[in-house]
């Protein structure tokens, strides 16, 4: 079965896939960029399925979410994916169901501060990511794709914010948590910990407080940048401006709406987002 790490781009899946990955695919429980490997993205290129004849890469994908997630699960043992992909339907296909998905994390982030997260790293003004975030068609395609070789990629279905996490909040047929990026930064340890206890119900976890003290230890913001400075991160994307790699662990804690984001701006994202904002007690 599957269990998904899922959030809308930039709101903090690296950094709990990190804390994971260390905890759960090290030794000791010291964080390295190779250990994302074994969380990645969710693709339905991640199984070979029976081709067939769609009328565009799109109806490609969605039409095979439920076939390569059948493949996958062929040898009963649970696998974490990471995926920015609303748990949407689209034309009567499902990106997941109760048959494919043990169970979920989600992880959501103040929209505030989604703005400028994703204006840096898409290269966009605030404005544009503005748009980005109510776009209730949005889609994005993978790290690094482009024009001429998206045909050989998969697509996410965003949506607008507010849909998205409502999306994955209001699952129905398995157990999830809801975890806020700013309750991170915050109690990191104690947040941590309650990840891998809710996790616990579908793998078997020891509690080691030296590993997980050497999992917080070695994933913090500067740590990370060090390492992305030092040897790079493939999934840093390609800046449409400059065509060089746009720096992924870019200002962490610095990342403040109430300092960055232009009044007129947060105005329209506390507005529009309210009911979600307020649930979230972000407003």
């Amino acid at each position: 079965m599957i269990f998904w790490l899922a959030s809308y781009p930039k709101s903090g899946n690296t950094w709990i896939r990190s804390l994971l990955a260390a905890y759960l695919f090290s030794s000791e429980g010291n964080f390295k960029f190779n250990l994302l490997k074994s969380i990645i993205q969710f693709s339905i290129n991640t199984e070979k399925l029976q081709e067939s004849n769609f009328k565009n890469v799109q109806e490609k994908i969605y039409k095979n979410w439920i076939p390569a997630q059948i493949k996958i699960n062929q040898d009963n043992k649970l696998h974490i994916f990471k995926t920015h992909n609303a748990l949407c339907s689209i034309n009567n296909h499902n990106f997941s169901d109760k048959y494919n998905t043990a169970g979920a994390i989600y992880i959501v982030r103040d929209p505030r501060n989604l703005i400028l997260s994703i204006a840096h790293h898409y290269s966009l003004t605030h404005e544009e990511a503005y748009e980005f975030l109510i776009n209730k068609k949005k889609i994005i395609f993978p790290i690094n794709s482009n024009k001429n070789n998206r045909k050989k990629e998969d697509f996410n279905f965003l949506g607008a914010w507010s849909g998205h996490y409502r999306s994955w909040k209001n699952i129905n047929f398995c157990p999830i948590k809801i975890v806020k990026y700013e309750d991170i930064l915050e109690n990191e340890h104690e947040v941590f910990l309650s990840i891998l206890n809710f996790l616990s119900q579908f793998i078997k976890i020891t509690l080691d407080p030296k590993k997980i003290d050497n999992a917080i230890a070695t994933t913090t913001f500067k740590k990370l940048s060090q390492m992305e400075d030092k040897g790079g991160f493939e999934e840093a994307v390609i800046s449409k401006k400059t065509n060089k790699k746009v720096k992924f662990f870019n200002l962490g804690q610095g990342n403040d709406w109430k300092r960055l984001l232009d009044s007129k701006i947060r105005k329209k994202v506390e507005e529009n987002f309210k009911k979600d904002m307020k649930e979230l007690n972000y407003l």
